[in-house]
């Protein structure tokens, strides 16, 4: 090969990956025409099936040691399953579970449980094994923010500790001697997923053991029977136990309190710093930093109000969001959930979209009624703000669908009119200089 076709297949290599940058979807098109017809496929995805009601007492079985219990402690037992299904007799049904007359549910959900529910009406509108048991990992910290929203003074300042700092799974990255509001720490345990600040609100709750506690009399308050926590955070623990029903139910709740609305449709917020170690000649002071929120509904769903996401080992994926549209506002769960076929959130815009083409009044069951789990006088479910925020927490820039539209047009024009120059280019290389050689 001369140099020259070095030079247009250089060209043209770049050209296509352009494009592949500029237009999704490209790439997959180009290999689809130049990958014969007869390769090979994957094997076809199968949503879980639970028609035998496998989860009915308690999730599935560990596959590590997280839920033994300490030394000296007893091993919990299954939490008692109520003889009429709480929320109707079809909410005590194991397979899908669809309003007469509805179409099929939406298609490539890994979820092994879910459900989709009115969340100012409180009607079920859709579910797959709506009490089955299973894990809610991060997805209890809902729980945990509607104990400390309203029993915590947010302008209060303290102090993190190496305790919080030395927590497993997710931080936001709370250091010792670092000064943090209550509000901050709401912040850091509900956009950004930190169980090091569900250690240190669950500390002034008094202390992980107590905090489970008012955690689980809330929840059964709110007739959650099938939720059990076992730690403030989300982590696997011994018992740890709720239901696509509860978890419902426990968001509904939790909505009702303006602040967690609010926080759950915020984007970004600035997160304090904490100083130099002193014993540590070599550290320096940590400065603050932006913290984002980790659902990503949020950022690509029209609607969008927000929600919180989950996952350990034990428990998969898991997730609980809500959108509105067209005056309704609906709440999607899923549970034991896996990033196939497609991603959670995904699985829960599926899910939304499917519950949004229903038409009114199409139910299968109800959520408790708000006179049986709280107070008559309680605020009504809040509606967080539509765009800007207030003094008290700050809103990044949008980057939702319009920004991403814009730049990706701007990358197609770019891209074109740079590819077509280096085609000239190369073609003006390839073709064969004759006038330098003229005589």
């Amino acid at each position: 090969m001369k140099f020259r076709d070095f030079r247009l297949l250089a060209t043209l290599c770049l050209g296509s990956a352009l494009l592949t940058v500029a237009v999704p979807g490209f790439a997959s098109i180009a290999s689809s025409h130049a990958q014969p017809s007869s390769s090979t496929t994957s094997t076809p995805f199968t949503t879980p099936n639970t028609d035998t009601c496998p989860q009915k007492t308690r999730p599935p079985a560990p596959i590590d040691e997280s839920e033994v219990p300490a030394p000296g402690k007893p091993t919990p037992s299954a939490l008692a399953v109520p003889a009429t299904p709480i929320g109707g007799a079809r909410m005590g049904e194991c397979g899908v579970v669809l309003p007469k007359g509805a179409p099929v549910a939406p298609e490539e959900i890994s979820a092994t449980s879910w459900m989709v529910s009115d969340l100012d009406t409180g009607e079920v509108l859709a579910a797959k094994d709506p009490h089955g048991r299973y894990r809610p990992a991060s997805t209890i910290k809902v729980l945990l923010a509607t104990v400390a929203l309203r029993a915590l003074d947010l302008n209060k300042t303290v102090i993190g500790t190496q305790a919080d700092a030395d927590v497993d799974g997710t931080r936001v990255g709370i250091g010792p001697g670092g000064r943090y509001t209550n509000l901050q720490l709401m912040q850091a345990l509900i956009m950004a997923s930190g169980n090091d600040a569900a250690h240190a609100v669950a500390t002034q709750l008094g202390g992980d053991e107590a905090a489970v506690t008012k955690m689980n009399n809330l929840a059964r308050s709110l007739s959650a029977l099938d939720t059990r926590a076992a730690t403030p955070s989300g982590l696997d623990g011994p018992g740890m136990s709720t239901s696509a029903y509860d978890l419902s139910a426990l968001f509904r709740e939790a909505m009702s309190i303006p602040l967690f609305a609010e926080l759950i449709h915020t984007e970004q917020v600035d997160f304090p710093g904490f100083p130099k170690d002193p014993k540590n000649p070599d550290d320096t002071d940590h400065p603050g930093f932006p913290i984002g929120n980790d659902n990503q509904l949020l950022y690509n769903y029209d609607g969008a109000l927000g929600g919180k996401t989950g996952y350990t080992d034990d428990a998969r994926q898991t997730f609980v969001a809500a959108a509105q549209r067209g005056g309704r506002r609906l709440t999607v769960t899923l549970l034991q959930a896996d990033v196939k076929p497609i991603r959670p959130w995904e699985q829960a815009a599926r899910l939304l979209d499917y519950g949004f083409a229903l038409p009114s009044g199409a139910r299968v069951g109800t959520l408790p009624s708000p006179e049986r789990i709280v107070p008559k006088d309680a605020p009504p479910l809040a509606t967080p703000p539509p765009s800007s925020s207030d003094d008290t927490v700050t809103q990044a820039e949008p980057h939702g669908e319009a920004h991403r539209s814009t730049t990706k047009t701007l990358l197609l024009v770019g891209g074109v009119v740079l590819v077509l120059a280096l085609l000239v280019g190369a073609r003006r290389v390839s073709r064969p200089r004759r006038d330098r050689y003229r005589r």
